[in-house]
């Protein structure tokens, strides 16, 4: 295995079977940190996130950002050739990530025993909705699905209106997340092994199952043991935390936003003396914060009657200057400028095609920091089957007629097969 100080996982090979976000997500982290991740995309349509989000061309920007640093090669698992591509690619790989809904590569051949008897030591990764098991394991679903299944969904918005979601596929980005975590959790007990000179583990202990509610409710802290010790439920509360005051967002005379935590029993003192509200600071029915919740209305109006008379960078000026944690509520172009961003380059150019034209475009850095900065990105999420060739020959050791890749290489196919709801998570 070749080490890398920069890149950890360099050395690491892995297969990604996924559309979407959550299993793609799951194998950008490895590749953002040296694995070689391959995905196998759908002949002609590829993967369908390469559509959402599509303002100009025929690959989106969403697509670029969770595929990064990837090979991308064309191959359809339904046809016997692309199976022994994708076995013979998995008996030269250290795992596979996969997002379809559980049954799927059973019906294609590629079942848990077959997975295992090409690789006895492949980590096998698998994404869905509900699991692969219990009675719920074969419905679809996506992360909407699962942010509402999980308990997320009823605590997102106001109170007084119907619940919303967060901008984001945070279920999908938890649930990669997770994933990720469970390769490296089992590459890592397989190491442990052979240093012990232990043999490996019975076949289906190296399969990692996320499923994306459970992901989901794992994120949810103590929602259930709140209702279990205490028979609460909890409920939406905007843009505050149930049972922490004052924490919530305001406006400033600019128009602009920031956040305020001043909920802290030492930090709340610090927050009202900032915004020249003595009376609040030393106002003994609000030492605790069971009773600064009691009043969050009264303490959110005083803040947001302070915030309206200055700018945002005044506001945060004076909070900062009396210890009080608070930032501004930011938009993409807020964030690219920033400083503190730059510092630790986690917003980096890359040179995409952007419809037809090559240009710089600004991309999220590597996430976590090893050492000052975010690791440099290797590249853009690749455009369909860019590296069918390379994988094919430098890899899999296999013959490939470069001016005719698309036609002839097995497995490959120029025709466009319809996805069906089997096919995805």
């Amino acid at each position: 295995m070749r080490l890398d100080a920069d890149r950890p996982l360099a050395g690491l090979r892995v297969v990604e079977l996924g559309n979407f976000i959550a299993a793609p997500t799951a194998g950008r982290l490895l590749a953002d940190f040296g694995a070689e991740v391959i995905k196998v995309e759908r002949p002609g349509t590829g993967d369908e996130l390469r559509n959402w989000r599509l303002y100009a061309g025929d690959t989106s920007m969403l697509y670029r950002t969770i595929n990064r640093g990837k090979l991308s090669i064309e191959l359809d698992l339904r046809t016997e050739e692309g199976r022994e591509v994708v076995l013979d690619l998995l008996r030269r790989s250290d795992a596979l990530i996969e997002n379809f809904r559980p049954g799927t590569l059973d019906r294609w051949g590629l079942d848990a025993a077959t997975l295992t008897e090409a690789n006895p030591e492949l980590v096998v990764a698998r994404v869905s909705a509900f699991g692969q098991t219990g009675p719920m394991a074969a419905r679809p679903g996506f992360a909407a699905v699962a942010e509402a299944f999980g308990g997320m969904r009823d605590l997102v918005g106001e109170a007084d209106r119907p619940p919303a979601r967060v901008g984001v596929s945070i279920g999908d980005s938890i649930a990669g997340l997770y994933a990720a975590f469970g390769v490296l959790m089992s590459l890592f007990d397989r190491e442990q092994r052979r240093r012990l000179g232990e043999g490996p583990v019975g076949p289906g202990q190296r399969h990692v199952d996320v499923a994306l509610h459970e992901a989901v409710f794992s994120m949810m802290e103590s929602l259930v043991p709140d209702y279990s010790a205490h028979h609460v439920l909890r409920e939406r509360t905007g843009g505050r935390m149930e049972g922490i005051a004052p924490s919530n967002a305001y406006v400033c005379a600019d128009g602009h936003s920031v956040v305020v935590a001043g909920n802290a029993d030492s930090i709340f003192g610090r927050c009202m003396r900032a915004i020249d509200r003595e009376d609040l600071a030393s106002d003994p029915g609000l030492a605790t914060n069971a009773q600064r919740w009691a009043r969050r209305d009264e303490l959110d109006r005083a803040i947001e009657a302070w915030t309206r008379t200055l700018p945002r960078a005044d506001v945060l000026a004076r909070l900062d200057e009396a210890g009080v944690p608070a930032g501004p509520i930011y938009v993409a172009s807020d964030i690219v400028d920033d400083p503190q961003y730059v510092a630790r380059a986690m917003v980096q150019p890359l040179p995409v095609d952007v419809d037809g034209t090559v240009q710089e475009v600004l991309f999220p850095g590597v996430v976590p920091v090893l050492g000052e900065r975010s690791l440099p990105l290797t590249g853009a999420g690749p455009d369909l089957g860019a590296h069918t060739h390379e994988v094919l020959t430098r890899i899999l050791g296999r013959e490939c007629d470069c001016a005719a890749c698309r036609t002839d290489v097995p497995g490959t196919s120029t025709s466009t097969p319809t996805s069906t709801p089997e096919e995805t998570a």
